[in-house]
């Protein structure tokens, strides 16, 4: 079987099992990269051709790319798609063996998650006021710890401001359940206000932030509206999703349990959550049932 014809199998695959766009699109370009690789390289178009030998040149060629540059941690996810690509062919008879699955991924010391500090945060907020558009995409991210896709997602129909106590609901999406967030005080208080001045959606767009003209505002601008924010005032080397972290260990330090937590930013393992317990300087005195705001 052509690799071309493997892949479309196995990204059909993939959405039969329900996987989410941006993991698709992932697993997508990287065997399409590996495949450009066998073809070009050592002239290998056919997935059965393909040997352990081969797929650990390919990995030592991505090493040393000076052109794409990749850290080792970008080379071992880029080898976790080879190696669920070779797995599923394998397991579902389209090749009569599986040769990624001895390759070994590359050994790094994984950097601790990055935490906004308070001055950082407050100079976030402070510049992002003057946007009520950008202050409560800011407020959300900080106060709810929620992904930049889900917030991205949501809908108005998402919102529970009535609730007590108020909250968001996060749609199941992927492999992700749905839950629901509970909203602190200054992240209602951005929602109602964004909610007063936000444009009329086009007809059929249901999503709470929208542009000017009325379209559903699309992750990608969201990320590069708070980079940019995050530029401004000077927070260097910091990105999205240091925001989750931030909200994630000021609840750790002020006692909300490890569970709760894994559970309100839609941890799939308690581990994940574990590991930022190496950011707490002490244990918290009392544990806390409702989250704390910033």
């Amino acid at each position: 079987m052509k690799l071309s014809e493997a892949l479309k199998e196995f990204i059909k695959y993939l959405k039969e099992k329900d996987r989410s766009k941006s993991t698709i699109t992932a697993y997508s370009k990287d065997i399409s990269q590996m495949g450009k690789y066998f073809s070009k390289e050592v002239n290998i178009d056919n997935v059965n051709q393909i040997e352990t030998k081969d797929l650990n040149k390919y990995v030592e060629a991505m090493k040393s790319d000076k052109k794409m540059d990749y850290t080792l941690k970008t080379v071992s996810r880029k080898i976790n798609s080879m190696k669920t690509f070779f797995k599923y062919l394998f397991s579902h008879d389209l090749t009569d063996k599986d040769p990624a699955k001895s390759v070994q991924h590359p050994k790094y010391e994984i950097a601790p998650p990055r935490v906004l500090n308070k001055m950082e945060y407050m100079a976030l907020r402070d510049y992002a006021r003057s946007n009520t558009r950008l202050y409560t995409i800011v407020e959300l991210l900080l106060q709810t710890g929620i992904r930049i896709g889900e917030l991205a997602r949501l809908a108005i129909d998402d919102l529970n401001l009535e609730s007590n106590p108020p909250n968001i609901q996060i749609r199941a999406y992927g492999n992700n359940p749905k839950r629901k967030v509970e909203l602190t005080l200054p992240a209602e208080n951005a929602v109602k206000k964004y909610l007063k001045i936000r444009p009329q959606p086009k007809e059929g767009t249901n999503s709470l932030f929208v542009t000017k003209n009325g379209n559903s505002l699309l992750v990608r601008n969201m990320r590069t509206s708070i980079t940019r924010a995050l530029e401004r005032v000077g927070i260097s080397n910091a990105t999205v999703n240091d925001i989750r972290n931030t909200f994630i260990v000021y609840q750790l330090k002020n006692g909300m349990p490890i569970k709760t937590l894994g559970e309100t930013v839609g941890h799939k393992r308690l581990t994940s959550t574990k590991r930022y317990i190496q950011l707490i300087n002490s244990k918290p005195k009392r544990k806390i049932k409702k989250m704390k705001q910033l």
